[in-house]
């Protein structure tokens, strides 16, 4: 069996493809989808023009999140150095459109040696470079199904991630015993994390996710995504808001909500204090931070995970990734009793997924399974549809 070589660090341009000529140029991974062209593409040979079907793959393009192509990218990399490594080199023209055959060659190549979802990422990668190119896609899926269920079975150990760890309210008030009390940018933090953990967002959608420089084109929220302690419509009851102009579910957007929370953690709290110290304007970042000179800066998700790091080390908790914030805000609505379906509006979920971060089964179950159960007239519309009896 032929061996598969290292993936190439998604980072890094492509130094070891180049023989393959002009078709294949040194690019950012993420641009490797659209501007690696085929070996043929598939609107050749039509009466469409070449400007008219570069303006079809340059939209083709756009079906994907830029971080998925960055993922993609990798993937469709690893294929194009696998494809050299065979004795003889499997040629370009079978690279695009691919046959079953030569996929189901390379997954059992990877097989053993990467994670399932790593192995996926790579042959969805080889799809959309398909796609991208308006090229079909003739794999016979039914094969494909099979050989990647192999694969995650067969997957060794070491390729699988241990469950991340929850973040709880006592570790944000860990977490913000430690800040300084006179610094901006641990207000902007605190008031990052507390609001994600608490709407049960992801930290990539409140802060920016690459450079600094990135956030006039990024979709982070603007202060005046922000909506205050809304009046609903029961009364004395008050939500905050942040408009997500963007998500990975939808390029709409999404309203993500938090509300009062008793201890150090509360995000209205935090969020009023960071308002009050950095002040952004309406179409700043929303929790941009000011330096000592006045200069606000968009929060980045890398220096909110690198305060944090700081902050867990002097608290002696664990640092805590971005994701474990999400995380801990299921669990944590879960124990107080909220019902299942209404965690899953509250996170925007549109489907079961939410249901793989559970943590503390037997302490979410309890009220369910009591032999004259808690909350029995509830519980149609507590459980997800597929725990429902």
């Amino acid at each position: 069996m032929s061996s598969l070589p290292s993936p190439l660090p998604s980072t890094e341009p492509v130094g070891p493809l180049e023989p393959l000529g002009p078709c294949f140029p040194t690019v950012p991974v993420g641009k490797r989808v659209r501007q690696w062209v085929p070996f043929h593409q598939g609107l050749d040979g039509t009466r469409i023009t070449r400007a008219a079907a570069d303006r079809v793959y340059d939209v083709l393009e756009q079906t994907w999140e830029s971080t998925t192509l960055d993922t993609y990218g990798s993937g469709l990399g690893t294929f194009h150095v696998w494809c050299n490594k065979q004795v003889p080199p499997v040629p370009d023209s079978r690279r695009c459109a691919v046959d079953t055959p030569l996929i189901l060659e390379f997954i059992a190549c990877c097989a053993g040696m990467y994670s399932g979802s790593t192995v996926k990422n790579y042959v969805y990668g080889v799809r959309a470079w398909h796609t991208c190119h308006a090229l079909s896609w003739r794999v016979d899926e039914v094969h494909l199904t099979s050989a990647l269920s192999a694969v995650e079975r067969l997957a060794p150990p070491t390729s699988k991630k241990p469950k991340r760890p929850p973040a709880t309210p006592e570790w944000l008030e860990s977490i913000v015993s430690k800040m300084d009390p006179t610094s901006h940018l641990d207000a902007a933090v605190f008031a990052c994390l507390t609001a994600v953990f608490w709407s049960v967002s992801r930290l990539g959608e409140f802060a920016v996710k690459g450079a600094v420089a990135s956030f006039s084109s990024s979709k982070a929220p603007r202060r005046s995504d922000l909506r205050e302690r809304v009046r609903t419509r029961q009364g004395e009851l008050f939500v905050s808001q942040i408009h997500v102009p963007a998500t990975k579910a939808t390029i709409e957007g999404e309203v993500a909500v938090y509300s009062d929370q008793p201890g150090a953690s509360d995000p209205v709290a935090a969020m009023s204090r960071h308002l009050a110290l950095n002040n952004p304007g309406p179409q700043d970042h929303l929790f941009a931070y000011r330096s000592p000179a006045g200069k606000l800066t968009p929060l980045t998700r890398h220096k909110v995970l690198a305060r944090v790091r700081e902050l867990a080390r002097l608290a002696s908790v664990p640092p805590l990734t971005g994701h474990c914030l999400r995380i801990g805000g299921v669990l944590v609505y879960l124990l107080r009793g909220i019902p299942f379906d209404v965690v899953k509006v509250h996170g925007r979920w549109a489907s079961e997924a939410f249901t793989i971060y559970l943590r503390e089964y037997a302490d979410i179950l309890a009220p369910y399974i009591q032999s004259a159960p808690l909350l029995d007239d509830f519980t149609r519309i507590a459980m997800p549809a597929r725990f429902r009896r």
